[in-house]
């Protein structure tokens, strides 16, 4: 491109009448652009959020480098990303440079299963502290983080416990940051369809409680426009809010399926809990613990977007069928 605007104005030089004026007025305006365009590291490119922003990001005309610890993960599709840094997260000296002249930084890193040895200190604690080492190093304006919904009232949780652990380091850090906090994402919502496929629905309590989970593509769009915003949180949700048994009804329809949902009270889910904490480690508990203390409370968020998880489950249940 840099190039192809060289000899654009090697050319103009050349060229002469009431033209030449306003074709260089347009050169400038060309490259004012593109010196301003800003260029951001994506750490999670191939995650579940990670595609759905690779996707926005490009679509809003930013220079992406997709930072992976397996390329092959990474979409076909190589206009998305300007360039690829292999690196693993837990691994500092493989971080080395993979900022260098970078303005923005993104990160989804995260895992919800604790597997491979590492845990969620490992990685949601230590990973994203490494990476935020490095961005500093190489002068990153801005460094951008992808949490939990609620994660700041369920520090009691493990993985909640190396979320906020990060979150409080990086807003010591000095830099401008900004920390989204989603709802749970649509994949998420496929355990209650996968239930529902098979028949039937377990849900904690009376099904009341309720939240608004969000598309990932919604979620991008959010994660994207914040970066020329000054919000130092952003919370957010899908367009709708459900109760846990109008989500369940939702993927019934999708099935096309008669509902049935057995609600089990919340003595027995406390039960559970109790006796994985005690009998099992944290690498088995700590998702389970997570997902069943989230529900059982209301998780609202501000709505954003338009995608509606009744179409998702149609669209889920088109490539999912027995």
């Amino acid at each position: 491109m840099l190039r192809f605007l060289f000899l654009w104005k090697c050319s103009l030089s050349a060229c002469t009448g009431i033209r030449k004026p306003l074709l260089l007025e347009a050169y400038y305006k060309i490259i004012n652009y593109f010196s301003a365009m800003k260029r951001v590291l994506l750490a999670g490119a191939t995650g579940y959020l990670g595609k759905y922003l690779l996707t926005e990001l490009y679509n809003q005309g930013y220079s992406t480098r997709a930072l992976v610890r397996n390329p092959a993960k990474l979409p076909l599709n190589e206009k998305l990303y300007s360039s690829v840094y292999k690196a693993e997260i837990t691994k500092p000296e493989t971080l080395r440079g993979c900022c260098e002249g970078i303005d923005i930084v993104i990160s989804t890193i995260g895992i919800t299963n604790q597997k491979d040895g590492l845990t969620y200190m490992d990685v949601d604690y230590q990973g994203n502290a490494n990476l935020l080492k490095e961005a500093k190093q190489s002068g990153v304006k801005k460094f951008m983080y992808v949490s939990v919904l609620n994660g700041e009232k369920l520090r009691h949780l493990k993985i909640c416990e190396a979320k906020e652990k990060f979150v409080d380091e990086l807003e010591a850090s000095g830099i401008e940051y900004c920390i989204v906090r989603p709802n749970g994402f649509f994949s998420d919502m496929t355990e209650i369809f996968t239930m529902a496929q098979k028949g039937r629905v377990y849900l904690f309590g009376n099904g009341n409680l309720k939240a608004n989970p969000i598309h990932g593509a919604d979620l991008a769009e959010v994660c994207v426009d914040a970066i020329n915003c000054t919000d130092e949180v952003i919370e957010a949700g899908g367009p709708e809010i459900l109760s846990q048994e109008e989500i369940a009804l939702k993927a019934f329809v999708a099935l096309e399926k008669k509902p049935k949902i057995t609600y089990i009270p919340h003595w027995i889910r406390k039960s559970i809990l109790i006796a994985l904490r005690t009998f099992s480690s944290s690498k088995t508990y700590g998702p389970v613990e997570f997902f069943m203390t989230v529900l059982s409370m209301d998780m609202i968020a501000p709505v954003y977007g338009k995608y509606k998880i009744g179409d998702f489950f149609k669209e889920f249940s088109k490539v999912n069928q027995y």
